[in-house]
């Protein structure tokens, strides 16, 4: 159960709608403070969880999830106390934004989780050895299944970790089809281990949209592929990972709370 109130996508009128079309920079410029944790947010950020009454996440029905929020950090729960598919999905949508996220790994277990932007690109969070040299493709820092992290910029469990992501979506013609591949720069614990690097269509079908999914996020596919516009998920597996201080910036006017159809 959640331990503070969890806003419904119903609850989520009154964040602001940003408009901040101005200057849709390159991630070549993005370069964040990581030095100090927690991360306050800035001024035009939306918050999606603060460990403090803000909460705006549901489970992949679209109702209240069932992941514990204490000592201002959510965790990362099975369904029922079972193995399954239990990803949260953000309440509010956006098409390109930065994204910023603090986690930590428990101390048992390979801590396997992500950050699943628009449900299709997974910002992996994993227990990877400071040490590893040869990075791959689903180490710490990774685009899962696309890149591997530049550096290694991995720590241990039960130390905080940051995530500053500068996304950018694809963008599809009106059948649906990529026409310009979407990107991301990244920052992870002070080392950027993605830069401008490119992705197309989704490679893994173990994602929100493709395993074991729902109804109220059929809906949420489909519009997403016609507006650009879509959730960013927290994932589900099978790890007590915990976040905190998740919130993003949108980096253009189409920003907003999803209400379902």
């Amino acid at each position: 159960m959640c331990l503070l109130p969890c806003f419904r996508y119903a609850q989520v009128a009154s964040i602001p709608i940003l408009l901040v079309v101005a200057g849709i920079s390159r991630g070549d410029d993005f370069q964040p403070d990581q030095s100090k944790l927690p991360t306050p947010p800035p001024e035009n950020a939306i918050i999606l969880f603060d460990g403090d009454g803000i909460c705006r996440f549901v489970n992949m029905e679209g109702d209240e999830h069932n992941w514990p929020i204490e000592d201002g950090a959510i965790t990362s729960t099975r369904k029922d106390g079972k193995r399954s598919v239990n990803h949260i999905c953000s309440t509010v949508h956006f098409r390109d934004a930065d994204i910023h996220a603090e986690f930590m790994l428990p101390e048992n277990g390979s801590g396997n989780s992500g950050v699943y932007i628009h449900g299709n690109y997974e910002l992996q969070v994993i227990r990877t050895d400071p040490d590893k040299k040869k990075l791959d493709k689903g180490d710490a820092g990774a685009i899962y299944g696309f890149h591997p992290p530049l550096v290694n910029a991995a720590k241990g469990p039960g130390e905080w970790q940051v995530y500053d992501i500068r996304y950018t979506a694809p963008r599809r013609d009106e059948s649906g089809k990529i026409v310009k591949e979407g990107s991301v720069t990244t920052w992870l614990n002070g080392k950027k281990t993605q830069d401008n690097a490119a992705f197309g269509e989704p490679r893994s079908t173990y994602h929100p949209f493709r395993y074991h999914t729902t109804d109220y996020l059929r809906k949420i596919y489909v519009r997403q592929n016609r507006t650009g516009v879509g959730p960013v998920f927290l994932q589900d597996h099978d790890n007590a990972t915990k976040f905190r201080n998740v919130w993003i910036v949108p980096r253009d006017d189409l920003a907003g709370p999803y209400e379902a159809e």
